[in-house]
């Protein structure tokens, strides 16, 4: 990566509360590149000790014991933490972190960048342990005050196009969750490993990304095949862990907690077909789930949901078949047709790799985030 002048001097301060340490947009996209590109890059992260992991500085801050932990005591030691470290960016990622942006902006004359990953006010909406009957009006009151704290920061990152058409705002940038080309050298096996046909899913467990549809779709494959469905993730809720645990087909399941991004990958190149079957949620639709590309990248024929934007990629691309998340009959019968057509769902996986590698890769996506940076410091 070309060295970009006078960057050696410039400190770049990332923060997040939320995020694990190795998170792959925040670490192994954005701080990795800007630590390659020259800038002086310091991660305040959850995390259990002060080291320097790949040319970037880490400054541990608490693990979050509660949301009100995280809300109120958390931010305010991050705040404190990232005024020492005298930054010329404070670059953060967590909506909750919006105040500690905005202090950040009043108390120094460092630039501020509010990273936004996802519609937070439409995923409030889907919040199970937010009561029913307060849902829209705290959504409507987040999207209130997130959008005229935004008009404060020198910029808005959005992870996808619909997140940032809702800012509305010129100095926003779009800077997408692509795969790393680097980690994806290898594919997939070209062949079913011991006469087991292995689906995966990578990412958190919740009713809202079709956890419980893919655990039933197992009853209704018909094709004698031996089946392995791998979950690789976090369960967020103890009782839907326990509910979908008792469903009959999970014998057929693998579970496995969250692992290294290099791990993960790992178990993408063994399995067969990817998974990416979210509920039609107001958060979800316009998504562009991280996994669905790494799926991708590993030349997997991808199972998805139905929504326009994703039957534009995947169908778009020739890449995998899109079906209706709330159907477990279709997830199936999806699941069957790529079992007994394999040169089919070879073509598919192909398909799938090309478009990674002309046009939906961090290769292209970390050019913008380095013009951003270059801009903003001049």
């Amino acid at each position: 990566m070309k060295l970009l002048p006078n960057t050696k001097e410039i400190k770049v301060c990332i923060l997040t509360s939320i995020h694990l340490v190795f998170d792959t947009r925040i670490f192994h996209r954005e701080a990795k590149t800007l630590a390659k590109a020259g800038y002086k890059v310091i991660l305040i992260t959850c995390h259990n000790k002060e080291e320097v992991i790949d040319g970037i500085r880490m400054v541990p801050s608490s693990f979050p014991k509660n949301r009100f932990f995280r809300f109120f005591i958390n931010s305010l030691k991050i705040f404190k933490l990232a005024m020492k470290q005298k930054a010329s960016v404070y670059h953060f990622h967590d909506p909750e972190l919006i105040l500690v942006g905005f202090f950040l902006k009043f108390f120094t004359k460092a630039k501020i960048i509010y990273d936004v990953h996802e519609e937070v006010s439409k995923d409030i909406l889907s919040k199970e342990w937010i009561p029913k009957y307060l849902r829209r009006i705290i959504s409507i009151i987040f999207d209130f005050c997130e959008k005229q704290m935004a008009k404060k920061f020198d910029c808005i990152i959005a992870a996808t196009p619909y997140i940032a058409k809702t800012f509305k705002q010129e100095k926003v940038v779009l800077v997408s969750n692509y795969p790393i080309l680097e980690y994806f050298k290898k594919t997939k096996n070209s062949s079913v490993k011991n006469g087991i046909y292995t689906i995966i899913y990578c990412g958190d467990m919740t009713r809202v990304r079709g956890i419980k549809e893919i655990v039933q779709a197992l009853k209704f494959i018909h094709c004698k095949q031996g089946i392995k469905l791998k979950l690789i993730g976090r369960v967020a809720l103890k009782n839907f862990e326990t509910e979908i645990r008792n469903i009959k087909e999970w014998n057929k399941v693998e579970c496995f907690a969250w692992m290294p991004h290099e791990e993960n990958i790992k178990h993408l190149l063994d399995a067969d077909c990817g998974l990416v079957c979210f509920q039609p949620a107001p958060n979800q639709i316009n998504a562009m789930p991280r996994k669905m590309f790494e799926y991708m990248a590993a030349s997997l024929p991808v199972i998805a949901s139905n929504f326009s934007l994703w039957k534009e990629i995947i169908e778009g691309n020739k890449c995998g078949i899109c079906v209706d998340p709330l159907n477990p009959k279709e997830i199936a019968k999806a699941i069957d047709y790529l079992i007994e057509h394999p040169q089919d769902a070879r073509r598919m996986g192909e398909n799938g790799r090309k478009a990674i590698l002309e046009k939906y890769n961090w290769e292209n996506e970390s050019v913008k985030l380095l013009n951003l940076y270059d801009k903003l410091v001049r």
